[in-house]
């Protein structure tokens, strides 16, 4: 039953699992990502601010790693998308995921015209089905329940919202989810697999600095909560982690800054760069060098069900057995004796 409900999300990803890894900044790199392919599921690399150089030989390096398919996520707002594209479709990538914000027609041509699959987020209807329209092989739809950058929508309303109308393409759901029971009711709507990030994070394989994993372990999911914009005249991107001394610091650093903008020592624009400029470096500062008070431990609402450091591959046979279990109950309840 579990092989039926998810046939498209495997046959698209080309992996026994329809589970993907999600594209975290500093944590989805070659060790991750080759874990996750090889342990079934379908791991993907982050670029985020790579070069082209430099995603080249992180591409390789996977490759070095896994025999099975992945997926580069790029950032559709890179200067240098374009020259991206170009080294990861010949690179020989599978799937490329374009991700922080709709990409253009002439992005979305290079991806197909290059043999790759076209995945794509749809962050609500109307642009998930122009996104289908637009060339898209397949669709993500994450929940504000998500860790890093977040829409303000719900898994939950989503879903409601987008699988039952999208069905041309396999649609995979993210943001939250931590368990087989949740991931089979996703599959159950019409959902064609899920994308996990927060688990992955503190896998095993993740290069994550120990006292980042720990954090995890140890938080609860009250505790990963969204960037707070103190006023709407200088707006601030929502970023959902773990609250910690950078958080607290942040909002005071915005009342600062407010406080000089209407004293008129700082212009409109310069206290808007003063305000993004904030949180420069922090994720690698908590990701790499474990700096899990200052830095930004981005972490999705799931965190909750970390509860150890645990291997990829038991990860996701966890997850699997969840969601066999749950079908098998349902059926020994429906046939009774």
């Amino acid at each position: 039953m579990l092989d039926r409900l998810w046939a498209a999300g495997r046959e698209f990803l080309g992996c026994e699992a329809a589970i993907m890894g999600g594209g975290m900044s500093w944590v989805s790199e070659r060790n991750l990502t080759a874990a996750i392919s090889n342990a079934g599921g379908f791991g993907v690399v982050a670029c985020g601010s790579m070069d082209p150089e430099l995603l080249t030989r992180e591409i390789a390096a996977t490759q070095a790693l896994t025999r099975r398919p992945f997926g580069v996520n790029l950032i559709t707002m890179h200067p240098q998308l374009d020259d991206l594209i170009r080294v990861t479709v010949a690179a020989g990538v599978s799937h490329v995921v374009l991700a922080g914000g709709i990409p253009s027609g002439s992005a979305v041509r290079m991806v197909k015209d290059g043999g790759a699959k076209l995945v794509c987020f749809a962050p609500a209807l109307v642009l998930a089905k122009r996104l289908v329209r637009s060339g898209a092989d397949a669709l993500v739809i994450e929940g504000s329940e998500a860790g890093g950058h977040i829409g303000p929508v719900s898994l939950t309303v989503l879903a409601q919202e987008i699988l039952p109308h999208v069905r041309e393409v396999p649609v995979f759901v993210a943001g939250g989810l931590g368990r087989g029971e949740a991931v089979l009711a996703y599959l159950e709507m019409g959902a064609a697999g899920a994308q996990l990030g927060t688990r992955f994070a503190a896998a095993e394989e993740s290069i994550a600095h120990p006292r980042f994993k720990q954090a995890f372990v140890r938080a609860s999911a009250r505790d990963a909560v969204p960037s707070v914009q103190l006023d709407p005249r200088f707006p601030v991107i929502p970023v959902r982690g773990l609250v910690n001394e950078g958080t607290k610091r942040f909002l005071e650093h915005q009342a600062e800054t407010l406080q000089r903008f209407q004293s008129g020592e700082l212009t409109r624009e310069t206290a808007q760069l003063a305000i993004e400029r904030f949180w420069a470096g922090a994720l690698r500062r908590a990701v790499i060098d474990g700096d899990i008070e200052q830095g930004s431990v981005m972490a999705g609402q799931s965190v909750g069900l970390v509860t150890a450091v645990q291997p990829v591959a038991e990860i996701i046979a966890e997850i699997i057995g969840q969601a066999v279990a749950a079908l098998v109950a349902r059926h020994m309840i429906a046939t009774p004796g």
